[in-house]
């Protein structure tokens, strides 16, 4: 539900994530569904990292990570986020600021679940954001692993995914001359009602 319309033709932003992520599908060589995520340290300093996102909900964004990685304690410690995805083949950027909270339940475990046993045991064998003295190090802690796992890792209790909430979705599409096309949404009030307004490129 929104107060006014977009200049995008879209009553909902999340079906013109959708939309526009579908069509990136196509056009986009790799990772149509990379996004830029922003988080800030406790003295108020950005970081930002290119992640993937997993799923787009009804009202929120969920993407998976380690919980003890820089990204992972900052989100934990500031309850708060933002990213950016940017599809170069069709000139479009979207932007989303809100606030996090953990995944770490069955929908957790069904994605980790979901993934190649390679990445499920890196997942156990990382010690993400922290140094590492070498490659072969890093190899054989994977190794390890499968000899503690075999082919049938758990869940890592330190990783799991994050849900994003968002109070904003800025849309962008390039336009002649500059005059590019730009919105954003924004909740009013506490209602789950979408305000829409046009912004100046």
């Amino acid at each position: 539900m929104t107060s006014t319309t977009s200049i995008f033709g879209a009553n909902d932003p999340f079906d013109l994530i959708r939309a526009w992520l579908s069509e990136a599908e196509i056009s986009e060589a790799n990772d149509p569904n990379a996004i830029s995520l922003a988080t800030v340290d406790p003295d108020g300093m950005p970081n930002v990292r290119i992640v993937l996102l997993k799923e787009i909900e009804e009202d929120a964004f969920v993407f998976y990570t380690n919980y003890d990685s820089t990204k992972g304690v900052e989100l934990t410690q500031s309850g708060k986020a933002a990213f950016a995805l940017h599809w170069k083949s069709l000139r479009r950027q979207v932007r989303v600021r809100g606030s996090v909270r953990r995944e770490d339940g069955p929908q957790a475990d069904a994605y980790y679940a979901s993934r190649d046993l390679g990445s499920r045991l890196g997942a156990w064998a990382s010690r993400q954001s922290r140094p590492l003295k070498d490659r072969a190090t890093l190899e054989a802690q994977v190794e390890q692993m499968r000899d503690r796992f075999g082919d049938a890792p758990p869940r890592p209790p330190f990783w799991g995914g994050f849900r994003l909430t968002p109070v904003s979705i800025e849309f962008w599409q390039d336009g002649a001359h500059r005059l590019h096309d730009r919105e954003i949404w924004t909740h009013s009030g506490g209602s789950r009602e979408w305000d829409v307004k046009r912004l100046s490129p």
